[in-house]
């Protein structure tokens, strides 16, 4: 297993890893409707996009991807940053995958030099998130409209 920094011409193959997580893993928590609208948010459009304003990474098994994630600024600051778009192949989690992605975002430069990461956690993800570290921000252990938790790490 490798991880290392998104390339455009993976978006494709990795559109496909998040479509498929958020219908096998994701499909206990949410509706057929809102997984449908997240994977349309998640094209390979959409994380080319995405990928000229974050750091990428996905990881690698041979030459397939299984899972991504990705850091910014938060909202363009340099005091907090933001963890998004982390999956990992259903088939593939519970091995210890998740945590050296979330490892790897955490020695990315944008998190070094934040103060406060920032990680809207879905339903399905929240517990390992915990795990790794993240708090729920505010000490609000509610989920926003019912869909995903405000989870937070200070350094």
């Amino acid at each position: 297993m490798e991880i290392r920094p998104f390339k455009p011409e993976d978006a494709e193959e990795t559109a496909q890893v998040i479509a498929k997580t958020l219908r096998e893993s994701n499909s206990r928590d949410y509706s057929k409707q809102f997984i449908e609208s997240n994977i349309s948010s998640h094209s390979s459009d959409e994380l080319i996009k995405a990928s000229k304003q974050r750091h990428m990474y996905v990881i690698c098994d041979r030459d397939c991807i299984i899972g991504t994630g990705g850091i910014a600024g938060y909202w363009g600051s340099h005091t907090e940053s933001i963890l998004l778009t982390i999956f990992v192949l259903p088939e593939y989690q519970g091995k210890g995958l998740g945590r050296k992605l979330i490892e790897t975002l955490e020695k990315d430069e944008y998190f070094l030099r934040a103060k406060r990461i920032e990680i809207p956690a879905s339903l399905t993800a929240v517990g390992f998130y915990r795990k790794m570290g993240y708090d729920y921000k505010n000490a609000n252990a509610e989920p926003e409209d019912g869909l995903m938790y405000r989870l937070e790490k200070f350094r």
